[in-house]
């Protein structure tokens, strides 16, 4: 049922892309071209580029010296799984937010730049949003909250 529904949040996604969109990353650039969906922690929108394929979250924000202020990368696995990240190749200071299917953050992890210091979930999850290091402590946002939006509905 799972998966019935992370195909639907694909084609949701990607239905009013192009091919172009698709095919515009590469390991030398960064990636600018994904699908985008808009969440919600609390009051504050967040508008996140969608990693779904294992290629687009194997490249995930490397590259990317700039990121608007409320823009982020959601990472969306098949699976649950103990997801853990790095920041090789990636300049900007992020924070990742390891979250359950029904939008909990389950935890968070501050990432320093060009590190290769592995962040792990405290246990499986199938999403990972990471933001500009520091936004979820701005806006209040901790572990035990949700977030909302598509990919979060039931």
């Amino acid at each position: 049922m799972r998966l019935v529904g992370l195909a639907a949040l694909a084609v949701a996604l990607l239905a009013p892309f192009s091919i172009r969109a698709q095919s515009s990353m590469s390991a030398e650039g960064p990636q600018r071209d994904l699908p985008r969906v808009r969440l919600t922690a609390g009051i504050h929108i967040i508008d996140a580029q969608v990693a779904l394929t294992e290629e687009q979250r194997r490249i995930g924000l490397m590259n990317r010296r700039d990121l608007a202020p409320s823009e982020g990368m959601l990472f969306v696995f098949e699976q649950p799984g103990v997801q853990c990240f790095w920041m090789k190749n990636t300049p900007l200071p992020l924070t990742a937010a390891f979250v359950a299917d029904d939008g909990t953050i389950v935890n968070l992890a501050d990432m320093q730049p060009m590190s290769t210091q592995t962040h792990c979930s405290a246990r499986p999850v199938r999403f990972v949003l990471e933001m500009h290091r520091g936004w979820f402590a701005k806006h209040g946002i901790s572990a035990g909250q949700r977030l909302r939006g598509v990919p979060f509905e039931q």
